[in-house]
C-alpha cells in the first residue's frame, strides 16, 4: 500500500494545472511553519486557526462497524448500549482505528442520544428500528418529566476520556461530540428515527411553547454536557445538528439556531480555549447562516463543492470535510486524487481533513488505512507552491 500511494503522489496526473504564485502574505505564513513549535497535536492547532504543515485528517464513524475487529467484539457483545456505556469497551472502540490508522483525532466511541437517560428520557436501541423512545414529549405535561443532568449516569464517558487522554497523549487529538438541541429534540418527540420529522415540524406552529420548552431545556443540558466532556478529557467537540438540513434555511434560524449559539456561548464562557465544529448533513442551504453561530470549523458534507463551501464561508473561520464516503469504495488512485482536490480547495489553513458524512458500512479498512497515509505525505508548502491566493476571502453577502 504505501508504495502505492507513494508511487501515486509523484505520478505527473496530480499535477492538472499550473500553480500560480503566492501572495506575499500566505508566502510568508506557509514559510511560518518552519518556526512553529507546539506541544499541542496538529489537529487542535488546526481547529484553533494556527499554522500548521498539513491538514489534519479524522474521520466521522471511524470507530465502528466498517472493521474487522469491531465486528469481532460485537460478536461478544451484542447491545450497543453495552457497548458505548461499558468503560472499558468504549476505550477499545476509540482505540481500535488510533491503533490501525494513527488519525490526527480520536472521536469517543459513543452515541448523540447517551445523555438522554440522564435528563429523564429513557430510550432503547432496537437492531431493526435503530433507537426508541416509547414516551415521546407531546405537550408541556410532559416537559414536567425533564430534568438537569445528571452527570452520575454518564459517568462512564468522563472515565472514558480521562483514559483515552491518557492513552493518545499528545499524539492525537481527542473529540467529543453533542448532538444539537434540533435534532436531539427530533428523537424526543418523534418516538424514535423518522423520515418526515411531521410531528416536531407541526409542533413549530400547533405547540411552539411546548417545543421551545423542550429545545431551552435540551440547550442547557447539552451545554453542561459539552463542559463535562472538556473537562475530562475532550480538546475539542463536534456538535453534531444531523437533520437541521432538513429544515428550510428560515426555520433553521428560528427554531435551530439560536439554540446552538447559546450552547457556543455557553461553553466558551467556561472553556474559551477548546474548539467547536458544527457539522449539519445536507447544510448546503445553510452554509453563511453558519457562520455566526460562533463556532470555530464547520463541516461541510459531500454534496457541497470545497471550492464554493470556502468561498461562501471565507477564510477566517475554519472548514472540515469533505471527501464523499462512497469514494472509499474506488481504487485508490482515484481516492488519493479526490483528496488532493478537496485540501486544495481548502486552502493553506483551518481545514481539518475528514469525510462528507460517516464511514459506509462495508468500507475496506485499506482504503481507509490509504486516506490517512495519504494524507501524511501532504505538505503545504509543496502543494500550494506557485498558487495565486487572495489574502483575505470575505463571505458571499
Amino acid at each position: 500500500m504505501a508504495n502505492l500511494t507513494s508511487s501515486f503522489l509523484t505520478s505527473p496526473q496530480l499535477h492538472l494545472r499550473r500553480r500560480p504564485n503566492l501572495c506575499q502574505s500566505t508566502k510568508a505564513h506557509l514559510q511560518s511553519v518552519r518556526a512553529t513549535s507546539s506541544s499541542d497535536p496538529l489537529l487542535l492547532r488546526a481547529a484553533r486557526g494556527e499554522t500548521v504543515p498539513r491538514p489534519p485528517a479524522w474521520m466521522m464513524r471511524q470507530a465502528g462497524r466498517y472493521m474487522q475487529s469491531y465486528k469481532e467484539l460485537a460478536i461478544k457483545h451484542p447491545s450497543f448500549r453495552e457497548r458505548s456505556e461499558t468503560v472499558d469497551l468504549i476505550v477499545e472502540i476509540t482505540l481500535q482505528p488510533w491503533n490501525a490508522f494513527k488519525p490526527d483525532g480520536v472521536i469517543l466511541f459513543s452515541d448523540i442520544l447517551t445523555p438522554l437517560p440522564a435528563i429523564g428520557v429513557p430510550f432503547d436501541i432496537s437492531d431493526s428500528k435503530g433507537p426508541v423512545i416509547h414516551d415521546p414529549i407531546q405537550s408541556e405535561k410532559c416537559i414536567e418529566r425533564l430534568r438537569p443532568i445528571d452527570f452520575d449516569k454518564v459517568s462512564f464517558v468522563g472515565e472514558s476520556l480521562r483514559i483515552l487522554r491518557n492513552e493518545i497523549s499528545n499524539e492525537a487529538t481527542l473529540l467529543g461530540f453533542v448532538g444539537a438541541p434540533w435534532t436531539i429534540g427530533t428523537y424526543i418527540i418523534e418516538g424514535g428515527s423518522t423520515s418526515t420529522y411531521k410531528n416536531i415540524k407541526s409542533m413549530c406552529y400547533t405547540a411552539p411553547h411546548v417545543l421551545k420548552a423542550l429545545l431551552s431545556h435540551l440547550t442547557k443540558a447539552i451545554s453542561e454536557y459539552i463542559i463535562y466532556q472538556v473537562k475530562s478529557g475532550a480538546q475539542c467537540i463536534q456538535i453534531f445538528d444531523s437533520w437541521g438540513g432538513q429544515l428550510p434555511p428560515h426555520v433553521w434560524e428560528k427554531w435551530s439556531k439560536p439554540y446552538i449559539k447559546q450552547i457556543v456561548s455557553e461553553v466558551k464562557k467556561e472553556c474559551p480555549d477548546v474548539p467547536l465544529v458544527l457539522y449539519i448533513n445536507g447544510n448546503g442551504g445553510l452554509l453563511e447562516r453558519m457562520i455566526d453561530t460562533g463556532v470555530d470549523v464547520i463541516g461541510l458534507d459531500w454534496t457541497v463543492d470545497m471550492a464554493d463551501g470556502r468561498r461562501r464561508l471565507g477564510n477566517k473561520i475554519g472548514i472540515q470535510g469533505n471527501v464523499d464516503p462512497a469514494l472509499l469504495f474506488s481504487p485508490l488512485p482515484a481516492l488519493t486524487e479526490d483528496i488532493h482536490r478537496v485540501v486544495k480547495a481548502a486552502g493553506p489553513r483551518g481545514h481539518i481533513l475528514n469525510l462528507g458524512h460517516g464511514v459506509l458500512v462495508g468500507t475496506p479498512e485499506e482504503a481507509v488505512a490509504h486516506f490517512f497515509d495519504v494524507t501524511r505525505t501532504l505538505r503545504y508548502e509543496s502543494l500550494f507552491e506557485g498558487f495565486k491566493l487572495e489574502p483575505e476571502l470575505a463571505p458571499v453577502s
